[in-house]
């Protein structure tokens, strides 16, 4: 009786003992452990994980740290996606990372007065991303800016986070969703007394303003300029829709055969009211200043050739604009900084 009690009692202090070091081991780093870069594919087994783990120096006894996950019930709750590690983990934490998917981040940005092709290009550049469109043409971008039937202007300019491994549609997909959210705020406003029928129309115009607008405090008068233009029956006359309508084309030359083509449908010099589509991305300042333009009787504006414009009422004080600042261009003109764009 009493070997079997000894016995027993000997068992009982193993397994304490045992207890002791697991419980050790799960809530403790060990020394040597390694700063990791962790991925997990979709699909992959806790077995799998644990393993990776162990070979990339973050964990000891994968075998124990599988059955403690699947004991937890929690082996099927580990998420996919890319796990900056650090070096203090304990098995209990690498756990509760994965589970709670604290992955990496990444950020781009697609920036204001940028086309959708363009935006496209931006994405591709994104390693972390998988690469699915090759044009603003792709099905899945027209399904997903129903009814219209361009992609282009839909699509916010603004950063946007995601992980490895999802891809440049996921990220267009959240663009076009902040746009909807964004043009729908905006249109609630009020837009009344202004030339637009639609939330699309006034997306129409900001991508206009957007790029023709080389200063922020210039904005609300550039708008005003196009809107009293179209109050009054006028054609807009901006070089950048034309520029537009050319496409892969344009060298970078406007020529008086581009502004006399009326077969390019974005020929605003040709063309009465706005363009068929947006020509960029508006951002929401461009949007709010094509709601809120600003007052007065300027009809015309001209580059001075340091982003700024020189504004005018009638015509004959336009021409002499133009004298003075197009056709006496210094050697480092431009229009609108950063953006390419010409004027009227």
């Amino acid at each position: 009786m009493k070997k079997r009690l000894l016995l027993l009692g000997s068992l009982t202090l193993v397994i304490a003992l045992a207890l002791q070091h697991v419980w050790q081991w799960w809530q403790q780093p060990f020394p040597g452990q390694r700063n990791v870069l962790l991925t997990i594919n979709s699909g992959s087994s806790v077995q799998s994980v644990a393993l990776t783990l162990s070979d990339l120096g973050a964990l000891r006894y994968p075998a124990l740290w599988q059955l403690v996950t699947r004991g937890k019930g929690l082996d099927n709750q580990i998420k996919r996606g890319e796990y900056q590690l650090g070096s203090d983990l304990s098995p209990a934490q690498l756990l509760q990372v994965l589970v709670a998917g604290r992955v990496v981040q990444y950020s781009v940005t697609l920036p204001e007065g940028i086309t959708v092709a363009d935006a496209i290009a931006i994405l591709q550049a994104q390693p972390q991303l998988r690469h699915s469109l090759s044009a603003a043409t792709d099905p899945r971008l027209l399904a997903l800016v129903q009814p219209q039937a361009s992609a282009e202007g839909l699509f916010f300019p603004d950063t946007y986070h995601f992980v490895r491994d999802d891809s440049d549609y996921s990220v267009l997909r959240q663009a076009r969703q902040r746009m909807q959210k964004v043009l729908h705020e905006v249109w609630a406003e009020g837009h009344e007394h202004l030339p637009y029928q639609t939330p699309y129309e006034l997306l129409i115009m900001a991508s206009i303003v957007e790029k023709e607008t080389g200063l922020a405090a210039e904005r609300e008068r550039i708008a005003g300029v196009f809107v009293r233009r179209l109050q009054q029956g006028m054609r807009l006359q901006t070089d950048p829709t034309v520029i537009y309508g050319l496409g892969a084309s344009f060298n970078g030359n406007l020529r008086r055969r581009h502004l006399e083509d009326s077969g390019n449908l974005f020929n605003s010099y040709r063309h009465h009211g706005l363009p068929p589509t947006p020509i960029a991305l508006p951002g929401l300042a461009a949007l709010r200043a094509a709601l809120h333009p600003a007052g007065g009787s300027e009809l015309y504006f001209v580059a001075r050739g340091d982003g700024s414009h020189v504004f005018s009422d009638t015509l004959e004080q336009h021409q002499q604009a133009v004298k003075n600042f197009q056709l006496k261009r210094v050697s480092n003109y431009h229009s609108a900084p950063d953006k390419g764009n010409a004027t009227q």
